[in-house]
């Protein structure tokens, strides 16, 4: 299906993004499910799906994590079913992402599903990164608070809360109402009948995770062999002191490791087109022959790609899920990274280059792009 979001991007950038939680009504107009609480309850039984259970009973909170066997031990009210990651393994909810791609592929992560019943939530909390959140099937009460420092708590060893807020968002939820809410501000919902919950996440890498990314790159690479040299070495009154220039000097050599713009670009292309979650891979067996997906496009095939997959851009290079892609042809690149289906017109010439088919081929032969009769 496909959802036509009904909002002024520039206007919402400059007054809400990263600022402002926002209730944007009817935001999707005549709002249709794309997948059903028995699906996405069929997902969590599954392996590779990243899912919890949380249940709230007289104050007492429990979290259990997936993959879940049976249901029937759960009531009536006051739980709360999560699905992380569904894009990855559901093409029609995958659909829901496409409406915000206005925001850059690099800032999304994934589209969280929850199916709450009664009084069903997570409690009061915040999070560190954007959020849209889409109301499906039901009704769910939001509160969001202003952004102030709240201290946090533990009711559950994975579950982290904070204490109670002023509202100022209290707002009851209907399809296709879609709430906003920026890093920080606390928030809570809960539902008053058996409702849906879609949340389309944005990640914002910390410090600490580019810090640790780019030392992990270093060291894989082998760069940074450069040491520390002082050939005009200070004397001092104490032995025991380091001058504020050799702290410097320390301090530039690290930075001289950052300022390569190749290797930091590099760098950065593979780290953040790195799912964090797993991809749904099915290889096609047996593995298509060059010719074959040649043969396939000339005759108005078109090729899909996997949901979740991350594909980023900087300047001429694309990163496919933490590997750079090389070729010439500029343009059929162009279109890997920014179309999320593709034609014969939409490689070109490219495709009468062998090298380029074989890549193409083993993108294919890889699980990232398939026919579009296969998922």
């Amino acid at each position: 299906m496909d959802y036509q979001l009904d909002l002024n991007w520039p206007e919402f950038i400059q007054r809400y993004w990263q600022k402002r939680p926002v209730v944007l009504k009817r935001g999707f107009k005549n709002f249709v499910d794309p997948i059903s609480p028995d699906e996405l309850a069929g997902l969590a039984m599954e392996n590779e799906v990243d899912s919890r259970l949380v249940s709230h009973d007289e104050g007492k909170w429990q979290v259990a994590h997936g993959p879940f066997q049976s249901y029937d031990h759960l009531g009536e009210n006051n739980w709360s079913l999560l699905v992380q990651a569904v894009d990855h393994w559901h093409a029609p909810s995958a659909a829901l992402m496409r409406p915000f791609r206005f925001l850059p592929d690099w800032r999304t992560d994934d589209l969280m599903i929850s199916f709450s019943v009664p009084g069903g939530g997570v409690g009061p909390h915040f999070d560190q990164y954007d959020v849209f959140i889409i109301q499906g099937t039901g009704r769910r009460r939001w509160r969001v608070g202003e952004k102030a420092e709240l201290k946090q708590h533990c009711p559950h060893p994975d579950l982290l809360q904070v204490e109670p807020f002023d509202a100022i968002i209290d707002e009851e939820m209907e399809p296709g109402d879609i709430l906003y809410i920026p890093p920080g501000f606390p928030h809570e919902g809960y539902s008053l009948e058996s409702a849906i919950n879609y949340s389309v996440g944005f990640r914002a890498p910390s410090g600490r995770e580019l810090i640790s990314g780019f030392a992990d790159h270093v060291l894989s690479r082998e760069l940074g062999s450069h040491r520390f040299s002082d050939p005009d070495v200070q004397p001092r009154e104490n032995p025991a002191e380091i001058l504020p220039s050799e702290l410097e000097g320390i301090r530039q050599m690290m930075l001289n490791v950052i300022d390569q713009p190749g290797q930091f670009n590099q760098w950065f292309g593979e780290f953040i087109s790195q799912s964090r979650h797993e991809l749904d891979i099915a290889p096609p067996e047996p593995p298509y022959q060059p010719d074959e997906i040649y043969d396939a496009l000339q005759q108005g095939d078109e090729l899909t790609r996997l949901g979740g997959l991350r594909v980023v851009s900087i300047g001429e290079a694309v990163f496919i899920n933490g590997e750079q892609l090389d070729s010439p042809h500029r343009a059929a690149l162009t279109a890997l990274a920014n179309q999320l289906t593709l034609g014969q017109a939409q490689f070109g010439d490219a495709l009468d280059d062998p090298s380029f088919l074989a890549q193409l081929a083993a993108l294919v032969n890889s699980g990232y792009w398939y026919f579009g009769d296969e998922e």
